[in-house]
């Protein structure tokens, strides 16, 4: 499957014009709609634009919109702080440089040690398209035993642990692809993307019904829920930082709640972490990887690593 790059901003107006339900807009329509969210001329209407305006930039005929344009849109279509920056990026004449397939997947050292002087929290490095590049010992225990341990975009929607393993399964999926979709900006004909998107379009109704929807949200903050194969019930907050020496990269910090039955979970899985099993009760082929070896973007193993094939994948 391709990305169609050739008009990204009317691609977005339309998605998000399509998700946004009448009622919240404060719009007291009873006809029936034949269509999807809000109607063209009622978004144009909204944004105190003509409606051939309007249409003429869903359909890429006008490109570049003034910046109190683009605001007004953001307005009409109650787009939150991210939404509304991304907006403005793809009103913009794309510019010309790196791609996505230049950038770095090595994890610096200075990084490297002081993610290995947390050995009491989980930290994990991702790369734009979400995969893991490095990690601590508590960071692999955390992911380990799945099938896509070392992708957390496949994870989510083609490992069959996945619902079990993420209790809100469904909240976890929405914010996975905004996260993707913002990790990435307006890069889409990155080489990487276009596999990851066209393997889950392929292979997952979920992922391509939430890629359609053009959902943009940083991965900042946020708390989630998780059902590990050896510790059980977890309830983890986490905090997200860019990498400034490695473009693209993003460290993800995990941590408990002071006292909770989490942080007594969170400190048995690193007892098992420090031994070398917090895999083996679920996958005993797969050992946990040393701090800062690449991880398998598809199967979350070292490449060339002697792993027994997974039928499923394989068939699949």
């Amino acid at each position: 499957m391709e990305i169609n790059t050739g008009n990204m901003l009317g691609q977005y107006l339309r998605a998000r014009r399509e998700v946004l339900r009448p009622e919240d807009a404060g719009l007291l329509d009873s006809t029936r709609r034949r269509v999807r969210g809000l109607r063209r001329e009622e978004v144009a209407r909204r944004a105190g634009v003509s409606t051939d305006y309007y249409i003429r930039l869903e359909q890429g005929r006008e490109r570049h919109p003034s910046a109190q344009v683009v605001d007004a849109l953001a307005r009409a279509l109650r787009l939150d702080d991210d939404e509304r920056a991304h907006l403005h990026r793809l009103a913009l004449p794309r510019p010309t440089g790196r791609h996505g397939g230049g950038r770095s997947r090595t994890v610096g050292p200075q990084l490297t040690r002081m993610m290995t002087a947390w050995p009491q929290t989980p930290a994990v490095v991702l790369d734009h398209c979400l995969s893991v590049v490095a990690a601590n010992c508590l960071g692999q225990a955390l992911f380990a035993g799945h099938t896509y341990s070392g992708d957390l975009v496949r994870l989510v929607f083609l490992d069959p642990d996945a619902r079990t393993f993420y209790p809100d399964w469904e909240q976890v999926a929405v914010s996975t692809v905004a996260g993707l979709r913002a990790a990435v900006g307006t890069e889409y004909d990155d080489p990487q993307l276009l596999e990851v998107v066209g393997e889950l379009s392929v292979r997952s109704e979920a992922f391509r019904t939430l890629w359609a929807r053009h959902d943009f949200r940083r991965k900042t903050h946020e708390s989630k829920r998780f059902h590990h194969p050896v510790v059980g019930e977890l309830t983890l907050h986490y905090e997200t930082f860019s990498v400034n020496s490695a473009p693209g990269q993003q460290l993800v910090v995990y941590h408990t709640d002071p006292g909770s039955p989490s942080e007594e979970a969170l400190a048995l899985l690193g007892s098992y972490s420090a031994t070398g099993q917090a895999g083996v009760p679920r996958r005993p082929e797969r050992e946990p990887l040393p701090l800062g070896t690449e991880f398998d973007t598809r199967r979350g193993v070292t490449p060339g690593a002697d792993h027994p094939t997974d039928p499923e994948t394989e068939s699949a």
